[in-house]
């Protein structure tokens, strides 16, 4: 197998407050976490002055301080005409684009309370109604319940507050009461229920979930403008010369990458002919929006992406990560049952950690969530720095027998 020397990563983010500076120093920081776990060098560049999306360079080799035991004359020849996984000194320089999307967030994050909360429950009623939700409890009985959390304890909130509003008037007291218990109501609501509802990032999931309706119906000019303008992006950095082209996605990113990606195959069907591409949802939430019955175009870039006899997909999933739909295949879902799959990664988390840090985070699902583009404690079956700057094709994680670093 012949060793990466030269690769180019288009990685999507997930659905967070992080613009694509902070999401390079996270990648970084996960990095040097995963160079002590196996034990190689890396460099991590700064970010390229001008480059839209935020572009740097990752560089990772063998450690000068581990010493290569002497070549048999078979391992020898092998290593010249770059064969086998044996060879030494190997060197990997991977151009990372941070596709981002915090610009659409803060879009759906700015207004007061009031509006975000409004905007959240329209965007659950609109979700109910194209089907999505009988989805979720259908394919992923765990991503349905968190669908409904945040707005079943809003819910609950608010009809506290109303009780409270009201409690002079059911304990049969004057109406004149209410001058004291409504503001009593709208202090509780405010600054007991607002902060305990942070813990959970409740009003940054009703943005999550408008966004879901944005890119299922792909009714919103500001939306689709700015996925028009990330697939020219996009195409700019795959004129670059490589050996490998990864197009990794994490959670809500994944549906941005199938947008653009199906938006690069619409307008030219042989982009990818002659390239090694591997196209990796981490967590991926695709279904998350092609459940909607209006996410028509959506299903059919999926379509189109499995189609492409040039991509592998690559679908990594988590059996402790509730905010994936577990053993649910995307293509299929999608109304392509006759076209080739995503392969299955089935990872877990516990896998990764030490038993003291899994125990500390796996009661956060949002964490836990995360752990796909977080650095390891152990070495595990899959890493996201090796799968994105590691010297192996990124195709090695589809088989779980596969060495992750050169023997």
């Amino acid at each position: 197998m012949k060793l990466i020397e030269k690769r180019v990563v288009l990685h999507f983010t997930g659905f967070e407050p992080l613009d694509g500076v902070a999401h390079r120093a996270r990648y970084e920081r996960s990095a040097r976490q995963s160079a002590a776990v196996w034990g190689y060098s890396l460099e991590t560049g700064a970010p390229e002055a001008g480059s839209d999306p935020l572009s740097f360079v990752v560089t990772t080799g063998e450690r000068a301080a581990k010493a290569a035991p002497a070549a048999a004359p078979v391992a020898a020849d092998k290593a010249a005409t770059g064969e086998g996984t044996g060879s030494h000194g190997w060197q990997t320089k991977s151009r990372i684009h941070m596709v981002d999307h915090d610009t659409l967030v803060i879009r759906l994050r700015g207004g007061n309370t009031l509006s975000q909360i409004m905007a959240g429950f329209r965007s659950c009623a609109e979700i109910m109604l194209e089907g999505g939700m009988r989805g979720y409890f259908r394919h992923a009985w765990r991503f349905g319940l968190f669908f409904l959390f945040p707005f079943l304890l809003t819910a609950l909130a608010i009809a506290l507050t109303a009780q409270i509003a009201i409690l002079p008037y059911g304990l049969g007291f004057s109406p004149w009461h209410m001058l004291w218990s409504g503001p009593l109501a709208l202090c509780f609501f405010i600054f007991a229920f607002l902060p305990f509802s942070e813990r959970f990032h409740t009003l940054h999931l009703f943005a999550d979930w408008a966004m879901a309706v944005a890119l299922g119906r792909m009714d919103r000019t500001d939306f689709n403008d700015w996925l028009e303008g990330r697939a020219t992006a996009v195409r700019k950095a795959l004129d670059e010369q490589a050996d490998e082209y990864v197009i990794s996605s994490h959670s809500m990113g994944s549906s941005v990458a199938a947008h653009v990606i199906g938006i690069l195959l619409e307008r030219e069907p042989e982009i990818f002919k002659g390239k090694r591409v591997v196209f990796a949802t981490l967590g991926s939430a695709i279904l998350q929006c092609a459940l909607m019955s209006s996410a028509t175009l959506l299903r059919a870039r999926v379509g189109l992406i499995a189609r492409c006899p040039d991509i592998s997909w690559l679908d990594v999933q988590c059996l402790t990560d509730s905010i994936n739909f577990y053993k649910v295949p995307v293509v299929a879902v999608s109304g392509h049952t006759d076209a080739p799959q995503a392969k299955m990664i089935l990872i877990r988390v516990k896998q990764m950690l030490t038993r003291e840090h899994y125990r500390k985070i796996r009661k956060d699902q949002l964490r836990v969530h995360r752990q796909y583009v977080l650095g390891p404690d152990l070495q595990a079956p899959f890493d996201f720095t090796l799968l994105t700057s590691g010297p192996m094709p990124a195709s090695v994680f589809a088989n779980p027998d596969e060495k992750r670093m050169p023997g």
